[in-house]
């Protein structure tokens, strides 16, 4: 017997795979091949736990939807707030896919054939749709190009979907911690440490996150000085998770120990009153002044910082110099005297630990791992709690949902940091 195959071409997976946070698919029916029939379907897709249905049409749209839920033709109305349709085309590659979620979860799709209300795959066991939005509201134009006709339909079995559902628990988290403030539209989180630490690829690993792919937008390296000589605020674009991310992320120049190398003390205090605007180019020997013209004089809310978070590599946590540890010392007195909440970010932790190296799953049964973030909570006087592993891309082609979901953790650390601020999570 010949072996089934996707209809899905490689843009076309990938595009459907970033809904879920790239989990693998699994192909279970094909209605080429198996007979564009629901009951057909239902014996190859039942009990099969979460799937998702591709609808193909001559005009290029590849739209479905997705269930969390089995199928088992129980003909009832099935309750899944996890539910949604979807749907992209080949003129319009560059934008993220279209996502409609139901506007009453309780009637996410009815269990007997391919039935999600608004769209009814297979329609009275034919090549076509039904579709009439209601439950899920949507245009129709963008959702199928009113061409109803079908030139394939398939269903795959969704795995890994573990890391997707608490990667959209993420994604919802950080959509209700939006700044209670009117003025703010995002919390800045200043990242802060000694030069190859992993600061400028932090960014870019959150980035990658909300892409869907790896992505290097900040300058990283392993120079002996900083990489980093400007003040840069990034702003992370909403992906198909999130419609707005309440955060940016701020770099600034690595740490160094001489007195006139790396980010000054002066400057750092500048930066956290909101006097510092983005691209302004530091100058180590000389803080800004306030007569300088860069020099923001009246900044409000939205240009402080609302959480310092201190980047350090895990390995080299025994290594911090004297020096380096009383800059830090330095650093956080002025931090705390402006009452701003602090963060660790340990990075490289599978480079530390071979059991986190083979499954990043074992970071918080390391006892290594464990180790090291109470050292250097003794060190820099901090909880235990405020202590974040992570691991950033770095070497990688291809985003990996473990790594996705240990990045995330820490962004939400950071807004639950800066609840004396926002306070908005419970």
């Amino acid at each position: 017997m010949s072996t089934v195959t996707s209809s899905l071409n490689k843009w076309q997976r990938k595009k459907l795979c970033s809904l879920f946070n790239h989990a693998n698919l699994s192909l279970l029916f094909k209605a080429s091949v198996h007979g564009f029939n629901a009951t057909i379907f239902h014996q190859k897709c039942n009990m099969q736990g979460p799937t998702v249905i591709v609808a193909y049409n001559k005009s290029g749209y590849v739209f479905g939807a997705f269930t969390s839920k089995n199928f088992a033709q129980s003909g009832q109305n099935i309750l899944d707030d996890k539910a949604f349709l979807f749907s992209f085309n080949d003129k319009e590659m560059k934008e993220d896919p279209l996502r409609v979620v139901s506007g009453n979860p309780q009637y996410a799709f009815v269990d007997n054939g391919l039935n999600f209300n608004s769209l009814v795959f297979l329609y009275n066991n034919s090549a076509t749709v039904y579709s009439n939005p209601g439950t899920y509201q949507f245009d129709p134009q963008k959702m199928h190009g009113n061409d109803l006709q079908l030139t394939e339909c398939e269903v795959y079995r969704v795995e890994g979907l573990y890391y997707f559902v608490l990667w959209r628990t993420h994604g919802e988290t950080l959509e209700k911690c939006a700044p209670s403030v009117s003025s703010v539209k995002q919390a800045r989180f200043l990242l802060v440490g000694p030069v190859g630490a992993g600061k400028s690829s932090f960014f870019n690993s959150i980035n990658s996150v909300f892409k869907g792919y790896v992505s290097m937008q900040a300058n990283t390296g392993t120079a002996g000085t900083s990489l980093t000589t400007q003040f840069r605020t990034y702003y992370i674009k909403p992906g198909s998770v999130v419609s707005h991310v309440p955060f940016s992320l701020c770099d600034s120049m690595g740490l160094e120990e001489s007195v006139n190398n790396g980010l000054d003390v002066d400057d750092f205090a500048s930066i956290l009153k909101g006097h510092i605007p983005d691209r302004y180019q530091f100058n180590p020997s000389m803080p800004i002044q306030p007569d300088s013209p860069h020099f923001n004089k009246s900044p409000g809310l939205k240009d402080k910082i609302h959480c310092v978070v201190y980047v350090i590599d895990i390995s080299k946590v025994n290594l911090l110099s004297e020096k380096m540890v009383d800059k830090f010392a330095v650093f956080r007195r002025k931090t705390n005297q402006l009452g701003i909440p602090q963060l660790v970010l340990l990075t490289k932790v599978d480079e530390a630990c071979p059991l986190v190296a083979e499954d990043l799953k074992n970071v918080y049964q390391s006892h290594y791992i464990n180790k090291k973030m109470q050292e250097v909570s003794t060190q820099l006087g901090v909880s235990l709690s405020a202590v974040v592993p992570v691991k950033n891309y770095c070497q990688e082609l291809e985003i990996d949902p473990q790594t996705d979901i240990l990045l995330l953790n820490a962004v939400v650390q950071m807004l639950r940091a800066s609840l004396a601020l926002f306070p908005c999570l419970t």
